[in-house]
C-alpha cells in the first residue's frame, strides 16, 4: 500500500517560486521529491514526463522569404481508383525545409525494409526538378514517391489537427535516446515488413506500413497476385497516424481496459480518413457527379480503404461511413460489440449528423435549381449545383473535422466511453460556437440517440444537461496559471521553455492538497476505506498543454487543458492489475477552473467492468507475469488482426 501522503506545508506560489528558482529542498524534510526533467515536484504529486514534451519537438514555424506551402502529388483514394474519380490529387504541405528521407521537424521518413533487409533509398523533396514538379509521379513502383506520400499524407493531416486544437501536437511516445537532433520526430516506415497490417508502434515511436500479394480472387482493378502495398492507401495512412496523434493527446486511451477505448480510438481514427476525403476537391467532384447530389450515396467519399477491402474478396471497402438505405434502423450500440464494429457506429452517427447538416444548408440552393419543388431532378446534376455542393461539402467536412478533434480535449483522461465523447463534442462546439445557427449540436445528439449512444449520468438529452459542467472546487482560480504569468515563445500555443511547462504543472498539482479537491479530480488518498485494501500512486500531473482557437466570427479562446491522473493497484483472485483514476481539467485565461472533466478511481462498477473486459472479450490485449496482469504492448497493433485473412506472427515469435 501506498504511504499516505502528507499535506505539503507550501503555498502553490511558494512552490512555483522553487520551481523557478530550480533550488531543490532539503530531502530530510521530505516535502520534494526530485524527478528529472522538472528538478522538484511537490509530494503530495508527480509530473510525467509528458508535461515537458511539447518543447522537446516543434513544427518548422514560417520564415521571412518562405513559401507558404509545398505541393506535393498522392494518391488521395488508393491506387485501385480511377483517375476520372480524383485518385490522383496535389496537396498543400505546410512548408518546412526537408533533408532527405523526407526528415523534417515532426516527421523523419526511414525506409528500411525488415523482411528484405534492405533501405529502399530516401527522396529529395528539396531538388530544384521535383520542386517544379511537385515531387514524384504517383507511382506504385517508385519506392521514393512511397517515401512521399506518407509525408504528405501525415502533414496535412498533423496540420488539421494543429488548427483545429489551437497549439502544436505532441507525441505520446519518449525520445529515442538522449537529446540528440530529431530524438521525437514519428519515424514513418513504408516499407516495414511483409504483411497484411499497418499499426502505430508507441514503444519506438514509429508507424509501419506492410506489403503483400494480392490473393488470386481480389476485386477491383488491382491485379491478382501482385503487390498490395498499404502505404499507398491514403485512408491508411491518415488511420495510423491518427493513433499517434491520439496517442500524444490521451496517453490512456491506448490501453484496453473496455470496448469503448478501443472502439473509439478506431472510430475516430476512421472520422479523421473520411473527413480528409473532402479535402481533395477532385474526389469530391467527381463523388458528387455520379451521386447526382446525394453524399450518403457516393461510396468513393464515405468508403474506408477500397484496395484493402479488395484484397479480401469484398466488393464494398473495407469499413463504411455510411448505412445503406436498405436498412430500416440504423445499427445500435450494445454491450460486448467488437472494437472495429464499435467504430463503425462512432462514424456513422458523426456522418449522419454532418449529412443533416448539409441538407439544411443546400436546401435552399436546390429550391432555386428545382424552380421550388425541393428534388433534384434525375441525371447529372447542372455544373454550378455541383460547384455549390461541392464547395458545402468540402466546408462541412472541415468544421465536423474540426468539432470531432477539438472534442478530445474535453474527454476524460482514462477509460472513455462513446457516450462521454458526446458530451465531450457539445461542449467543445459550444465553447467555441455559443450561437449554433445551423444546429450542428441537435444534429449530433439525434444521430447518437438513433444508434442508442447515451452518455451515463446525465438527466436527459438536451444540449444543457450534455454540457459538462465545472464541479464545486475550494478553488476557483489558481492565480500562477494566469495567463499574465504564464511564458510563451512568441504565441500563446508554443510554451517557452520545459522549466516554465513544469512551473504550470507544479501549480497545479498544488491544488490537489486538499482532500475535498482529491474527490472532485476523481482521485483518492491511500487509505481511504472506499479502496478497500487496494494502494494507489500518488496522483500525477500528465500534461498540460496551452490552446489559441479562433471561432467562426473571428473569437479568439485561450485555455490551459491539463490532465491528472492516479494508478490503483486492484488486488483480485486470478492477478493484481492498474485501474486509472482523474480528471481533465480546462483552465480559462485568469486561472479560473472552468471545467473538471472526472472518472472516479473509486468507482466499483466501472472497475468490475474492467475486469470482467479483462476475464473476457478483452482476454488477448493482456497477459500475466509473476501474479501481475499488464496491457500486452502495442494492443493497437494487435487489434488490426481480426480484419486480416492471416494470421500475424509477432516479431521473433
Amino acid at each position: 500500500m501506498a504511504e499516505e501522503p502528507k499535506t505539503s506545508a507550501a503555498t502553490p506560489q511558494a512552490t512555483a517560486a522553487v520551481a523557478q528558482t530550480r533550488e531543490r529542498p532539503d530531502a530530510a524534510e521530505g516535502r520534494f521529491a526530485v524527478e528529472p526533467p522538472c528538478a522538484v515536484v511537490d509530494r503530495d504529486f508527480t509530473i510525467d514526463d509528458g508535461v515537458t514534451r511539447p518543447v522537446q519537438i516543434l513544427p518548422y514555424e514560417r520564415q521571412p522569404g518562405d513559401p507558404i506551402y509545398r505541393p506535393l502529388r498522392i494518391f488521395s483514394l488508393d491506387p485501385s481508383a480511377s483517375r476520372l474519380e480524383g485518385a490522383e490529387a496535389t496537396v498543400n504541405v505546410p512548408y518546412e525545409p526537408l533533408d532527405p528521407g523526407p526528415v523534417g521537424r515532426v516527421f523523419e521518413v526511414d525506409d528500411f525494409d525488415n523482411t528484405q533487409q534492405t533501405h529502399w533509398g530516401r527522396v529529395d523533396l528539396d531538388q530544384r526538378a521535383v520542386l517544379l514538379s511537385d515531387g514524384h509521379n504517383p507511382s506504385t513502383s517508385d519506392p521514393l514517391f512511397h517515401q512521399q506520400m506518407v509525408y504528405a499524407v501525415c502533414s496535412t493531416v498533423y496540420a488539421a489537427f494543429r488548427r483545429a486544437l489551437g497549439r502544436h501536437v505532441t507525441w505520446g511516445f519518449a525520445a529515442r535516446g538522449p537529446d540528440t537532433r530529431g530524438a521525437g520526430r514519428l519515424r514513418i516506415r513504408p516499407h516495414a515488413f511483409e504483411d497484411q497490417n499497418a499499426y502505430y508502434d508507441r514503444t519506438t515511436g514509429e508507424l509501419c506500413f506492410g506489403y503483400f500479394p494480392a490473393p488470386k480472387d481480389v476485386r477491383g482493378r488491382t491485379l491478382p497476385g501482385g503487390v498490395v502495398f498499404t502505404c499507398l492507401a491514403h485512408d491508411i495512412v491518415a488511420h495510423e497516424v491518427t493513433h499517434a496523434l491520439l496517442d500524444g493527446l490521451r496517453a490512456h486511451f491506448s490501453e484496453p481496459t473496455g470496448e469503448d477505448v478501443l472502439g473509439f480510438h478506431e472510430g475516430f481514427a476512421d472520422l479523421v480518413a473520411t473527413f480528409q476525403h473532402f479535402s481533395y476537391r477532385e474526389v469530391v467532384q467527381a463523388a458528387i457527379r455520379r451521386s447526382q447530389g446525394k453524399i450518403e450515396g457516393a461510396s468513393l467519399l464515405t468508403g474506408i480503404a477500397h484496395q484493402f477491402g479488395a484484397t479480401l474478396g469484398s466488393t464494398k471497402p473495407l469499413r463504411t461511413a455510411f448505412e445503406s438505405a436498405a436498412q430500416s434502423e440504423p445499427k445500435r450500440y450494445g454491450a460486448g460489440m467488437e472494437a472495429h464494429e464499435l467504430g463503425e457506429i462512432l462514424v456513422q452517427a458523426v456522418f449522419e449528423a454532418a449529412l443533416t447538416v448539409f441538407g439544411r444548408k443546400t436546401a435552399q440552393y436546390v429550391r432555386l435549381a428545382t424552380g421550388g419543388s425541393g428534388s433534384l431532378p434525375e441525371g447529372e446534376l447542372p455544373i454550378d449545383l455541383q460547384n455549390i455542393f461541392g464547395e458545402q461539402a468540402s466546408k462541412l467536412a472541415s468544421h465536423f473535422l474540426a468539432i470531432c478533434i477539438r472534442a478530445i480535449d474535453y474527454c476524460p483522461p482514462v477509460d472513455l466511453d462513446l457516450g462521454e465523447y458526446l458530451r465531450a463534442l457539445i461542449t467543445a462546439d459550444y465553447d467555441l460556437v455559443p450561437d449554433d445557427r445551423w444546429a450542428y449540436r441537435e444534429a449530433l445528439i439525434d444521430a447518437f440517440r438513433h444508434r442508442r449512444i447515451y452518455p451515463p449520468n446525465v438527466t436527459s438529452l438536451s444540449e444543457e444537461s450534455l454540457r459538462w459542467q465545472c464541479s464545486e472546487l475550494s478553488v476557483k482560480t489558481i492565480p500562477e496559471l494566469n495567463f499574465a504569468h504564464l511564458q510563451f515563445e512568441g504565441d500563446p500555443a508554443s510554451p517557452a521553455d520545459a522549466g516554465e511547462l513544469c512551473r504550470q504543472a507544479i501549480a497545479l498539482g498544488a491544488v490537489l492538497g486538499c482532500p475535498h479537491n482529491l474527490k472532485q479530480f476523481g482521485l483518492a488518498r491511500a487509505g481511504d476505506p472506499a479502496l478497500g485494501g487496494d494502494s494507489v500512486s500518488l496522483p500525477r500531473v500528465q500534461s498540460i498543454r496551452s490552446s489559441r482557437r479562433i471561432g467562426p466570427d473571428g473569437q479568439i479562446v485561450f485555455d490551459l487543458v491539463a490532465e491528472v491522473t492516479q494508478r490503483r493497484s486492484v488486488r483480485a483472485p486470478e492477478g493484481m492489475f492498474d485501474f486509472f483514476g482523474g480528471a481533465t481539467v480546462i483552465i480559462g485565461p485568469k486561472g479560473e477552473v472552468r471545467y473538471v472533466i472526472a472518472k472516479n478511481i473509486l468507482n466499483e462498477k466501472r472497475r468490475h467492468q474492467q475486469r470482467e473486459f479483462m476475464r473476457g472479450a478483452g482476454q488477448r490485449y493482456w497477459k500475466m507475469h509473476d501474479g501481475v496482469i499488464t496491457p500486452v504492448p502495442n494492443a493497437l497493433k494487435l487489434l488490426h488482426r481480426p480484419a486480416l485473412p492471416i494470421p500475424v506472427e509477432e516479431p521473433g515469435s
